[in-house]
């Protein structure tokens, strides 16, 4: 397992918006810009049910994101590794949080009535880092 350095949490931390990498049922690759959370060493993010990398991800855990700090570009963490939580419990609460974070909004304010929300857990196994 590689560890976040301490030199680079802050992007996570911080409003960045990070690029997540799925492989798509032929091993294409397919990517989404989405919020994310740190958790100890583990990357989370939130999404609901029914979107490709929610679908791409229950066949194959593998993934990539990367996150470039806002105020600077050139800055930036890449983190492959794999899924190893997806869970329904706490999501929307989750989401509300993440909506705090990046809109200054208590509310999730696009969730939709018959939306189920998850939230993925990944533990990272290779990082790079620049800046």
């Amino acid at each position: 397992m590689a560890q976040i350095p301490d030199s680079h949490r802050d992007i996570l931390v911080g409003q960045n918006f990070a690029h997540i990498a799925t492989l798509g049922p032929d091993g294409a690759p397919q990517t989404s810009p989405v919020w994310v959370d740190v958790d100890g060493n583990d990357v989370l993010f939130n999404s609901a049910e029914g979107r490709q990398k929610v679908r791409n991800l229950d066949r194959d855990p593998r993934v990539a994101l990367s996150v470039h700090d806002s105020g600077n570009p050139y800055r930036y963490i890449e983190i492959r590794g794999k899924v190893v939580e997806k869970t329904h419990e706490g999501a929307d609460a989750h989401i509300d949080k993440m909506a705090q974070k990046y809109l200054g909004e208590d509310k999730y304010p696009w969730k939709s009535p018959n939306e189920q929300r998850v939230i993925y857990r990944i533990r990272p196994e290779h990082i790079n880092t620049m800046g």
